[in-house]
């Protein structure tokens, strides 16, 4: 997958997955940020899709690429919030 896949991809499933989680909207990261968000997710979920069904995760610009990517994602932002949670 070329460089601009990535950003494309990482882009589109960093933001579906900041809407989709509750406060996401919330989060001060930016443009790159999301972005960042969204590669690492691919990378994640693709990961995970390859490890429990075998398949090539995120391999282009079209729906599937974006729904690994998503799920990563979320998956990602769980983990971060659940590790960066202060107690008061």
């Amino acid at each position: 997958m070329s460089i601009i896949a990535w950003i494309v991809v990482g882009l589109v499933a960093g933001v579906l997955a900041k809407w989709a989680m509750p406060g996401g909207s919330n989060e001060p990261s930016g443009w790159i940020g999301t972005t960042l968000l969204g590669i690492v997710g691919a990378v994640l979920g693709g990961w995970i899709w390859n490890a429990f069904l075998g398949r090539a995760g995120a391999q282009g610009i079209d729906i599937g690429s974006i729904f690994v990517a998503f799920v990563g994602s979320v998956i990602l932002i769980a983990l971060l919030r659940m590790f960066t949670r202060r107690s008061v």
